[in-house]
């Protein structure tokens, strides 16, 4: 993180589509993506720091930036926060999956292969425009909360999670180097064996992971390009610290071993304590210390009820 200084921006919106495409079909469990009770519940909770309160009443029409497999609308769908759902993604095989699972979950909505930066839908189409560990992915981010905007009705809601914070990235390198150094003793422990390495010249698209992310966030420009964009009642809250830490110590540690040797009951313990560390955060760190120090930002805005020179 961030991406090479040198890539273009088609070079960026070609690794994330060839990226995204290739770890669609196990990206559930590489991330713990949960549609039951554990997803709602960290879904709401992550809508209710964005927006500072559950709203009252759902949203109409809603369209989601950068869906992934479902993660953030599915659970939505489930809470009866949106009634009509556009599901977006610039990788159709994520869609895919977001499909099945929908029809799985019997939810209905639409999806559509699109470029976030250049929406295909008039001005005013939606009540809320939204989406989940997305933002820091878009090569031209004032672009895209540009057309956020125009396509959001006035008074409409933007709301965004799980966005890397500058501190934060920085942070996430120490647990990842403890994890390392600890890994094969953590294997021999577990019995299970290193992972093998990957074959030369592979190129089916897993290999492009380093060059998906362009972003990490500081509070403050955040804000600057939301007010830019012609937003107004920014709000951007900073989540999860500890479990983070943990997380990615986690992550590092399984990346290591051969994936189909990780006992199942390491895995449950593991996801266990990250959520019990979630519920740490939430309750002590989160209220009282400033967003920046957090891995992740929460923001809201509203599109302004009143006509200006901003589309």
């Amino acid at each position: 993180m961030p991406a090479s200084a040198s890539a273009t921006p088609e070079r960026i919106k070609d690794a994330n589509l060839r990226y995204h495409d290739a770890a669609a079909d196990g990206y559930d469990s590489k991330w713990g993506i949960d549609f039951g009770p554990i997803g709602q519940e960290q879904v709401r909770a992550k809508v209710a720091k964005a927006l500072g309160g559950w709203p009252e009443s759902a949203f109409g029409e809603a369209l989601e930036i950068g869906s992934g497999t479902g993660y953030f609308s599915l659970n939505l769908l489930q809470l009866g926060l949106i009634g009509r759902l556009v599901a977006t993604d610039i990788s159709p095989g994520m869609l895919g999956e977001l499909a099945a699972t929908a029809e799985r979950l019997r939810l209905d909505l639409e999806t559509e292969a699109i470029d976030a930066e250049s929406l295909p839908f008039e001005d005013g189409s939606f009540d809320l425009v939204f989406g989940h560990a997305v933002l820091h992915h878009l090569p031209d981010l004032p672009a895209a909360l540009t057309e956020f905007r125009r396509v959001l009705r006035p008074g409409g809601t933007l709301a965004f999670c799980g966005e890397p914070s500058r501190y934060g990235d920085l942070l996430a390198e120490v647990p990842k180097r403890g994890a390392r150094v600890v890994a094969p003793l953590w294997r021999l422990l577990l019995r299970a064996p290193a992972r093998g390495a990957d074959p030369a010249g592979r190129d089916d698209g897993h290999q492009l992971e380093p060059e998906v992310d362009v972003h990490a966030f500081t509070p403050a420009t955040l804000s600057g390009m939301l007010s830019e964009a012609g937003f107004e009642d920014v709000r951007i809250r900073g989540e999860e610290l500890v479990a983070n830490l943990y997380g990615w110590a986690v992550r590092t540690l399984e990346e290591t071993a051969d994936p189909e040797q990780v006992p199942d009951r390491w895995r449950r313990l593991a996801f266990r304590s990250y959520l019990a560390l979630q519920r740490l955060d939430a309750a002590l760190l989160e209220p009282r210390l400033p967003p920046s120090l957090f891995y992740n930002l929460v923001l809201s805005a509203r599109k302004p009820h009143y006509p200006n020179v901003k589309a």
